[in-house]
């Protein structure tokens, strides 16, 4: 009561500082407006593919308006493809001509661009026949491909008889380089303060709990080494071990279990994988330096890896066989991923052996003599693949009738810059 008094009378020594910002005007307390910025950027994100054409004599000839098509690239959230006319894509041209042409090979609406066409000089002088959007103004700004098969480039990218005398053609090969720089837009607000937090370590708190041995509650048996173990790690990493641990059909002899049919490199290695959710180091684990080993590690671990359910481990195998398929491991590695339904890896495997350098050799291996007698159906699929390999086998690139709408794959001139 005392101090409302006070503010309203004005008398008090020790007036209370809200009482005092009442008495003042409105416009001096008055909060300043908040202000915010924000910045757009407009930039390309940029990528590159270089496409070798071998056989160039054998491919003139296939025709006015047919391409030798690159492998799809990807740049920008987009595919890409370089398509290369022999004969030319012009009727009017009667040949004359090469043409040369960067397509947008997946869907998309209105993707702005910017390209480079490069013939590399092979005689190493680097006198590059380029073509290039990059490092010039554009007048019109990029380039926008409206759909599908909107190609860039030029019909008549270098006169054929021109291009044969050149130092672009080496031992029958032409080799292009290809850029793309797609442009995004971007708006960058205010920046953030944050805490940086370190990557998940608990793996390697869980790794560390297999190696010092620490709280195992059970023991595997495998050809007549021990492996002791954490059932809960187990059971929650493998459905496999959770019904073997603590399912209704569970083991009796819980402090012991036996496993048959592995080797004990090859479980030390699943247990490895269990806890640190990594593979091991083939060459420690062995203490054999060789791809064969390592090979046949990686075979065994796969077997095991769909015997436990690791899905992920089964998947790390099935790569690491795709990178080391090799003559005198491929036909067992086929039959293994027959038997264990590694459909990605069966299809490497049989690409690998229908090739015309690869079938006689592997025929001739005790794997192959396995191959026939555990998976004789497989036979009859890779008899389809060599006949899909002998069908296109008179040149290494892609043959293909035109298919893609070039209304507009002229455009802008480009000055060609060599």
């Amino acid at each position: 009561m005392g101090a409302g008094r006070v503010c309203r009378g004005g008398t008090s020594a020790r007036p209370f500082p809200s009482c005092a910002g009442a008495s003042s005007s409105s416009s001096a307390g008055a909060v300043p407006p908040q202000e915010t910025a924000s910045t757009s950027v407009t930039e390309t994100v940029n990528g590159s593919h270089h496409f070798k054409i071998t056989g160039y004599s054998l491919s003139k000839g296939m025709g006015i308006g047919k391409y030798i098509a690159s492998d799809t690239f990807t740049v920008g959230g987009y595919e890409w493809a370089i398509y290369f006319y022999p004969d030319g894509k012009s009727p009017e041209d009667n040949a004359a001509y090469v043409s040369l042409f960067i397509a947008l090979a997946s869907e998309g609406t209105d993707v702005r661009a910017l390209f480079e066409l490069t013939l590399l000089d092979q005689s190493g002088k680097g006198q590059h026949k380029v073509h290039t959007h990059f490092g010039r103004s554009l007048e019109g700004g990029p380039y926008t491909l409206k759909y599908r098969g909107s190609m860039w480039g030029y019909k008549r990218f270098f006169k054929r008889t021109a291009l044969e005398a050149s130092d672009y053609l080496r031992d029958d090969c032409l080799s292009v380089n290809c850029t793309v720089g797609v442009v995004r837009s971007r708006t960058e607000g205010p920046k953030i303060y944050s805490i940086a937090v370190p990557p998940s370590n608990m793996s390697q708190h869980i790794g560390q709990l297999l190696e010092s041995g620490k709280g195992t509650d059970v023991t595997f048996e495998v050809d007549g080494e021990s492996f002791a173990a954490h059932k809960l790690v187990l059971a929650a990493r493998s459905p496999v071990f959770r019904a073997q641990l603590f399912g209704p059909m569970k083991d009796k002899n819980m402090q012991c279990i036996k496993v048959e049919d592995m080797d004990a490199p090859v479980f030390k290695a699943l247990l490895h994988f269990i806890y640190w959710d990594l593979l091991p180091d083939m060459e420690e684990l062995t203490g054999l330096n060789t791809k064969w080993v390592s090979t046949l590690m990686a075979q065994h671990l796969l077997a095991a890896a769909d015997r436990y359910a690791l899905e992920r481990l089964k998947l790390l195998c099935e790569t690491k066989l795709c990178e080391d398929v090799a003559i005198n491991t491929v036909a067992t590695t086929l039959a293994l991923a027959e038997q264990h339904h590694c459909h990605q890896l069966k299809a490497v495997c049989l690409k690998f052996i229908a090739l015309p350098e690869n079938l006689r050799a592997v025929m001739q291996t005790d794997g192959f003599e396995y191959l026939k007698l555990s998976c004789p159906s497989l036979l009859t699929e890779l008899l389809e693949y060599v006949a899909k390999v002998g069908e296109h086998s008179v040149s290494p690139c892609l043959y293909a009738s035109e298919t893609l709408d070039g209304s507009d794959v002229n455009g802008r001139r480009v000055k060609p810059r060599i």
